[in-house]
């Protein structure tokens, strides 16, 4: 059935997804990778597009912005829509200078100080963890692709930004042991595990605190190829 943010019937989404954040960037994906893309959802602008790639449905779908937004669509999708799992591929900035802009990375873990898990279900965990199998899976298809894939701990920040007085990027990294920084894989990994699902996580860096090196807006939903080519051939 239809959930107050997804009008996709049931059987509309596989059961393997891709969730970027940008509605923009899954549009760009369905019309650029998947074969016969058909949109499933226009709710909230959060666009889903279904369709096959190398004979196999996927769907792909947009979470939006932050754990909240991204915890109600994983959620629906794995309790609603009965998917098995979702990668999220999106962008992250760098905290250090081995990851460098358009580098690909896949998290290894997730780090954060939000609240999400707790308030979810009672979860105190500071640190979830993809699926094994599935960053394996990953990490065969971007050897078969011959795609650099860097490894890193992600720190998953619930606030852009922070005022002056705050802690900055160098004392994060130092406390948290994270290489890059984004805002949505702690709450995909914890619903993940609540649900008994699998998901992963593979960023694009777009930004570096250490270089000050960042994309253009355009650039953000365009040049992250070599992540989507290797999630659909994960």
């Amino acid at each position: 059935m239809p959930t107050p943010h997804n009008e996709a019937k049931k059987g509309e989404i596989a059961k393997k997804v891709l969730m970027p954040g940008d509605p923009l960037r899954a549009k760009f994906i369905a019309e650029n990778f998947i074969e016969n893309p058909k949109l499933v959802n226009r709710v909230r602008g959060m666009l889903a597009y279904t369709g096959t790639y190398n004979g196999k449905e996927v769907t792909v779908m947009a979470s939006g912005m932050g754990m909240p937004s991204i915890g109600i669509y994983s959620y629906e999708l794995f309790t609603e829509y009965d998917v098995d799992c979702i990668i999220r591929v999106g962008s992250a900035g760098s905290y250090v200078p081995e990851l460098e802009v358009l580098d690909t990375v896949l998290a290894e873990s997730a780090w954060s100080d939000s609240t999400f898990a707790k308030v979810q279900n009672g979860c105190t965990d500071d640190t979830l963890y993809p699926d094994p199998e599935l960053n394996a899976a990953i990490e065969a298809a971007a050897e078969r692709c011959g795609i650099e894939l860097k490894k890193a701990r992600v720190y998953s920040s619930d606030v852009f930004y922070n005022a002056p007085n705050m802690p900055g990027y160098e004392e994060i990294a130092a406390k948290s042991g994270c290489g890059c920084v984004e805002m949505e894989s702690f709450g995909l990994f914890h619903n993940a595990k609540a649900c008994g699902k699998k998901a992963a996580c593979l960023l694009t860096i777009s930004d570096s605190f250490v270089t000050g090196v960042e994309l253009s807006p355009e650039d953000r939903q365009t040049a992250f190829r070599n992540m989507i080519k290797i999630a659909l051939e994960a």
